[in-house]
């Protein structure tokens, strides 16, 4: 499967455990997103091998709408705790 720019919207940035939620909810109603790792040589250099990279989530254009919802739902929700 090739990742082309007109073929997937990225709809996340963030750590980890973020994108983990987000990916959880999105495949719960059956959209299934592609999850890239932002490596920065410079990053890893200053602040360690251990520090979690920061990742991003792309989706199909097709499923924009319904993934801004729950990635909107999943921040929400971790603002209020």
């Amino acid at each position: 499967m090739a990742m082309t720019d007109s073929d997937y919207v990225k709809i996340f940035t963030g750590n980890f455990i973020v994108v983990q939620l987000i990916a959880d909810n999105l495949n719960a109603i059956g959209i299934c997103p592609v999850i890239k790792e932002e490596t920065e040589s410079g990053l890893i250099s200053v602040f360690g091998a251990s520090t979690p990279g920061i990742q991003q989530v792309f989706v199909h254009k097709d499923e924009l709408d319904k993934s801004v919802e729950i990635v909107q739902s999943v921040t929400s929700n971790l603002q209020q705790t």
